[in-house]
Formats: C-alpha cells, sequence, structure tokens
C-alpha cells in the first residue's frame, strides 16, 4: 500500500511542474507560494489555496514551499453585486 502525503512530505516529481487548478503549469524549482502567487498575477488578492489536499491558511503563506509534482488549488474571492 502506498503511503498518502502528508503536509511534512512531498510527492516525488514527476514533470517540471504542479497541477494548478487541473492544468499542468511549469514550475523547474521549489518556489514559495508568495513569489508563486506573484507569478500568477494573485498578490495581495484574496484566494484560497489547498496543496497536496491540505488548506493553507493565509498565516501559513510565507513560511509555505511549492515544489514540482505538487497539486494545488486556489480559488480567487471576488466582491459582486
Amino acid at each position: 500500500m502506498t503511503p498518502t502525503p502528508t503536509p511534512a512530505t512531498h510527492p516525488e516529481p514527476t514533470t517540471t511542474g504542479i497541477t494548478l487548478n487541473g492544468r499542468f503549469h511549469p514550475l523547474a524549482d521549489p518556489t514559495s507560494l508568495p513569489d508563486l502567487l506573484t507569478q500568477l498575477g494573485l498578490s495581495g488578492k484574496p484566494v484560497v489555496i489547498e496543496l497536496n489536499t491540505h488548506p493553507v491558511p493565509v498565516s501559513h503563506h510565507p513560511q509555505t514551499t511549492v515544489h514540482p509534482g505538487d497539486q494545488m488549488e486556489i480559488v480567487t474571492l471576488a466582491a459582486g453585486g
């Protein structure tokens, strides 16, 4: 039986990228979450993030690193009227 990754472990990279919202996104090296959000144009915007099936609280964004092979979901929040 294969163990399920925990927040302290990372899946083995199978490509030089991550799965972002169900799609491949190139990522050659481990990258801080804030840097990745900046690259995606989401810096400073309200977002909800799940990394390898675990929610990432906003208070943990600065110390979170995204690794090649990770799976990530990002939901952006928008006000409407």
